[in-house]
Parts: structure tokens; C-alpha cells; sequence
């Protein structure tokens, strides 16, 4: 925050627009403002959403994929990876690492997937999740795999 500031008012000095400190600080003031404004903006926005909240552990803001996987993918993956009538399993070797990479489960996120390899049907796209709630879900999965094993 302290560097934007800087660089506001470096910019704005640049352009004959702030010359002395005091209009410095004024410039401080009213650019800590606005991003308080907007922070508050974003905040109550976000929480009049009816779209599903991140999933989060603690206060750090980090994205728990094991939550977005419980609240996303388990009707069809399964609780425990291992699939039900809905959706193959997450542990099945078909999805290792090799065979159906990262960017598989990015695609069929974003887009579904046409039933290829099991007879569940079409993978409708899963909306609403954030990029980083998609990375946080491709880890927790690849790290249960890694956890749990492969299974054929």
C-alpha cells in the first residue's frame, strides 16, 4: 500500500499536480480513502453474492481444497475420491498425473467434459470457482492420490 501511495504521488508530482508535502499527505489521504471505499465495496458485494463462499481455513485467506473439493466434487467424486453413481473415482489410475494432467481438470472445470472412459455420462462445468479454488482442488487431489495410491 505504502509503495501505490508513493508511486500516486510521484506521478502526480510528475505532472505539476502536488508540489508541496502538505498536498503530498492530502494526496495520502484521499488515496487511502478511495481503497478503503473499495475494499468495503468489494467486501459487502461479495457477501450479498448467492454464489457459493470460498472455502477458507483460518483467517490467512488460504483457499482449502479439500472444503471446495467437499462443497464442488464430491456429490460425483465421492467424499473419499473414490467415485459413486454419479462420477468415477479421483483415484483410479486413468487419473494420474501422466494420463489425465492438470490441465484436464482445469478444462473439464471450466468447460465439463464429454464421458470418455466411464459410462456416468457428460461432466457438466462446474461454475463459480474462483482460479485459485481450482488449483487448491487439483492439489488437495493430487496430494490425496499421492497420500491414498492409485488404484486400477
Amino acid at each position: 500500500m505504502q509503495t501505490f501511495v508513493k508511486k500516486c504521488a510521484a506521478s502526480a508530482a510528475r505532472r505539476g499536480l502536488v508540489t508541496t508535502p502538505a498536498r503530498t499527505r492530502a494526496v495520502d489521504w484521499r488515496v487511502a480513502v478511495s481503497v478503503g471505499v473499495l475494499a468495503v465495496s468489494v467486501f459487502v458485494v461479495g457477501c450479498s453474492s448467492d454464489a457459493t463462499p470460498i472455502a477458507q481455513v483460518g483467517g490467512s485467506g488460504e483457499t482449502n481444497g479439500a472444503d471446495v473439493y467437499a462443497a464442488s466434487c464430491a456429490s460425483c467424486h465421492g467424499s473419499d475420491l473414490r467415485g459413486t453413481d454419479k462420477g468415477p473415482s479421483h483415484l483410479s489410475i486413468l487419473y494420474e498425473p501422466g494420463h489425465h494432467g492438470d490441465d484436464s481438470f482445469r478444462s473439464a472445470i471450466a468447460n465439463g467434459a464429454p464421458q470418455h472412459h466411464w459410462t456416468f455420462g457428460d461432466m457438466a462445468p462446474i461454475e463459480g470457482l474462483s482460479n485459485e479454488q481450482v488449483e487448491a482442488v487439483i492439489a488437495f487431489v493430487r496430494a490425496e492420490q499421492e497420500r491414498l495410491g492409485l488404484e486400477s
